[in-house]
């Protein structure tokens, strides 16, 4: 080695991820991936010293779980955009920094949250369970009549980079659009969109109500039954977000009584254990939380990180730092 040159950076791959990924992480980094196992027990018995661990939603790194880090270990790298299964307050105690991955999966996401609009309104459900159950008898007017986008309004609660990329692609299907956001975004930014001031006012005035907006302490169950009460008849529910945003029990009431006429679902409270009650429900369309599942948003995603990385490990500012 080069008097010059730095030894590469020990990386520990918690979650599995697309080959392609964990191929470009093994040509930048000294790569350990998980064998399957707990991973956090897999790292503690693990020889190495390892300066980063890469992770997803499915390894959580509570206050509990950060105390048992080594000290070695000083960078925790999650593949998504939100963070909830990382305690940030435990990480910055630890000067632990911790890194995620906003804006590369956007497109993905608002794609799919057009896709649960239309699969919503247009009775994907029940459409899919008729040809695929091999009953259709053919085409008559009166069978499976959804209801056109074009001409609703679409309520987003959570203006952010999603929440605008589908207000873009919502507006050139004929929607118009309106918007819930902590601060009121400039003329130029929210591209027209017109803004209510909070939930109640903002589901009033919406057709369709799409959750984009992260889960905090004032967000979960923001989708309740004192909500609810202040839908429009025929309400379309699209959740983009996550899933503790919404009170299941509320929902599928008013999903029952057509207070709601139809759901497009990605998230859900407690996945993969949702509420069974969705599955009796033909107005729901469900999605095993897709939104990011492209080629294009994994493969961005992973390359945000080894980015991150190789800027924190040669002490470069990191704009995806979260702590």
């Amino acid at each position: 080695m080069s008097p010059d040159s730095h030894p590469r950076p020990a990386v520990f791959i918690a979650s599995r991820l697309i080959d392609a990924v964990e191929s470009s992480f093994e040509s930048e980094f000294d790569v350990t991936r998980t064998a399957g196992g707990d991973p956090l027990s897999e790292l503690l018995a693990s020889e190495s010293a390892f300066d980063a661990m890469v992770l997803s939603l499915d390894v959580v790194m509570g206050a509990e779980q950060i105390e048992k880090l080594p000290s070695s270990l000083r960078a925790l790298a999650t593949y998504s955009v939100g963070t909830d299964h990382i305690d940030l307050a435990a990480a910055g105690r630890r000067g632990i920094a911790v890194f995620n991955t906003p804006g590369v999966l956007a497109d993905s996401v608002a794609e799919n949250a057009l896709f649960l609009m239309l699969g919503a309104a247009r009775r994907a459900t029940e459409s899919i369970d008729l040809i695929r159950g091999r009953a259709w008898p053919g085409w008559s007017p009166e069978q499976l009549v959804g209801v056109q986008l074009a001409g609703r309004t679409l309520g987003i609660l959570g203006m952010g980079d999603i929440g605008l990329r589908v207000a873009s692609r919502a507006g050139a299907l004929g929607m118009e659009i309106l918007y819930c956001n902590r601060r009121r975004l400039a003329e130029a930014e929210s591209g027209g969109a017109d803004y209510r001031l909070d939930a109640q006012s903002l589901i009033r005035d919406s057709d369709v109500l799409l959750l984009a907006c992260p889960s905090t302490d004032e967000t979960r169950g923001i989708l309740n039954a004192a909500l609810l009460e202040d839908a429009k008849p025929e309400l379309i529910v699209v959740n983009i977000a996550r899933g503790d945003l919404v009170d299941d029990r509320a929902l599928i009431a008013a999903l029952r009584e057509r207070r709601v006429w139809a759901a497009g679902l990605d998230v859900f409270a407690g996945e993969p254990n949702l509420d069974p009650d969705y599955f009796e429900l033909p107005n729901v369309f469900m999605l095993p939380h897709i939104g990011s599942s492209t080629f294009e948003a994994r493969v961005g995603m992973g390359q945000i990180l080894i980015d991150a990385l190789s800027r924190w490990s040669a002490g470069l500012p990191v704009a995806n730092r979260v702590c």
